[in-house]
């Protein structure tokens, strides 16, 4: 029954937040895609940022956890469908049948990130992700895959989106809280110009609460207060 619940709270709320969001976007597209971060880290070098050199779309946004950058990582590192999950609204993901369900603990089986590894955003053909660089604790490149073009320079070729998805920890506070920064950069055909700017609002509240389910996770508290487990079990 509690799942249920959890499940229902993410549709109400997920789906609440999504729509205003998508009503507010012309005025709000710069806020929320620079959310969290500061002028010189909107604007710094990240590992990624070669494959899309010229961007039509992206955002910078970012997170202060209060843990260190090996206690965060295990959390990004298993994140995927059918892996850890992604740490948002499970409940309205599962709606559109991604079969998400995001873990409250490291999962062991899921910590060894290697290059080419695929990151699913849904089970079957959907699109994805795969590892273009891993560089434990402090990196996580990944770019658009899908299961007909997977590499991205084949994608552009065919006019197929390409966009990457970076994750780069910094320590902070002298070693004892993290920088938790995401940025995205996305290269489009002309004809999906819309798409993707509907698409942009709705990525900005599921990645916030993303975030913020890290952040939850890594000082040791769950998403609804419980004490989620932060050690490797």
């Amino acid at each position: 029954m509690r799942r249920i619940g959890t499940a229902a709270a993410d549709v109400v709320v997920g789906g609440a937040l999504v729509l205003g969001a998508v009503v507010a976007s012309p005025v709000l597209r710069r806020r929320y895609n620079r959310w969290g971060v500061d002028e010189e880290e909107v604007t710094a070098d990240l590992p990624g940022d070669e494959l899309v050199a010229a961007p039509d779309l992206g955002y910078t946004r970012g997170i202060t956890v209060d843990a260190p950058v090996d206690v965060v990582w295990p959390w990004v590192a298993q994140m995927g469908q059918g892996r850890g999950g992604f740490y948002s609204y499970d409940g309205l993901e599962n709606l559109c049948r991604c079969d998400i369900h995001s873990a409250d603990h490291v999962l062991p089986e899921h910590q060894d990130v290697a290059v080419g590894d695929v990151v699913r955003l849904a089970p079957g053909r959907a699109p994805s992700f795969r590892v273009h660089a891993v560089r434990p604790p402090v990196a996580l490149v990944l770019v658009s895959a899908g299961p007909d073009a997977p590499d991205e320079q084949a994608r552009a070729g065919a006019g197929t989106p390409v966009v990457t998805w970076q994750w780069i920890l910094r320590p902070s506070g002298g070693g004892r809280r993290t920088r938790l920064l995401v940025r995205q950069r996305l290269s489009r055909p002309p004809a999906q110009r819309l798409m993707w700017r509907l698409v942009e609002p709705v990525g900005f509240v599921m990645e916030r609460r993303m975030l913020r389910g890290i952040k939850a996770r890594a000082e040791g508290r769950a998403p609804g207060g419980q004490v989620a487990g932060g050690q490797v079990s």
